[in-house]
């Protein structure tokens, strides 16, 4: 399928596996080039060979205030562009009301909310008309999954996020 994607360059987090990998892998087959990302440092060197010549791979961690500027240079130095960035990240640690530390909510929202929000304002201020950017959620945006507390608290606020910046990049043709 031809998308016109041809030499795009896009930035897709938590890629080394998953829902992030699957898209890194039809971007690439479109001819568009990739900078995939994970925290193992091996298994991202793996999925970006795996991948081939139009994928670079960065071990970052979303949670890393850093990242955002990291991943987008990494775009533009490594294939000369950026169009867009998906953010996708694994989901934080099972567990019930009682049973999620202090430590664990604040670790995953560092990682899942803090970090797609800082990455999706960096990609909004660097991308020029036409660009994209989009988030992988949850179906616990819209109902809660037994068992799953941070993750149910967490992804309805970014779906909000992602609301708010789709409004406000509408006028925009970048969104």
């Amino acid at each position: 399928m031809d998308l016109g994607l041809k030499d795009r360059v896009y930035v897709v987090t938590g890629s080394t596996r998953g829902l992030g990998n699957a898209t890194a892998r039809e971007l690439v087959a479109d001819g568009a080039k990739v900078v995939i990302t994970g925290r193992d440092e091996k298994r991202v060197a793996e999925a970006a060979a795996e991948l081939g010549p139009n994928a670079v791979g960065v071990a970052v961690d979303n949670a890393d205030a850093e990242a955002p500027a990291r991943l987008i240079a990494a775009a533009r130095d490594s294939f000369g562009g950026f169009h867009g960035v998906l953010v996708s990240v694994g989901g934080p640690p099972p567990g019930f009301v009682a049973d999620n530390t202090d430590e664990q909510w604040q670790a995953a929202f560092e990682s899942v909310f803090l970090g797609a929000v800082r990455l999706a304002r960096a990609a909004a201020a660097e991308l020029e008309p036409g660009g994209a950017i989009g988030f992988v959620l949850s179906s616990s945006v819209y109902e809660p999954v037994p068992g799953l507390t941070i993750s149910n608290g967490l992804r309805p606020g970014l779906a909000g996020f992602a609301k708010s910046l789709s409004d406000e990049l509408g006028p925009q043709p970048v969104g």
